[in-house]
């Protein structure tokens, strides 16, 4: 018999909830809608979520909200991001998006 401690063991990869992706994506539609956003990517690891909001397909992300597994913990973490800086943390997705929606948002001459 062999010793098989020695191997990694493969984590499960870490998702946003049904719950927490419906809250994320309510916000994004009705940015869509208003034709601030086009895009968005999801992404994940075995301890980071990722939804990545594009204004055009081509570009880098204009934010990221991250969910991060906290180490030791069933809580989690969620982070608001801009390509610089990051602009918000918090344990509840909810206090995230009420952030973000209160952020300026862009006006378009049309």
């Amino acid at each position: 018999m062999t010793n098989l401690s020695h191997i990694k063991k493969h984590k499960k990869p870490y998702y946003f909830s049904r719950n927490e992706l419906s809250i994320i994506l309510a916000t994004y539609s009705a940015r869509v809608a208003s034709g601030e956003w086009r895009d968005y990517a999801l992404d994940n690891s075995h301890d980071v979520a990722l939804f990545s909001i594009y204004r055009h397909a081509h570009e880098t992300p204009v934010l990221v909200i991250e969910k991060r597994r906290l180490r030791g913990s069933s809580n989690s973490m969620f982070l608001l991001y801009d390509r610089h800086k990051t602009l918000y943390k918090s344990t509840s997705i909810d206090s995230v998006i009420l952030y973000l929606n209160n952020l300026p948002k862009l006006i378009y001459n049309r």
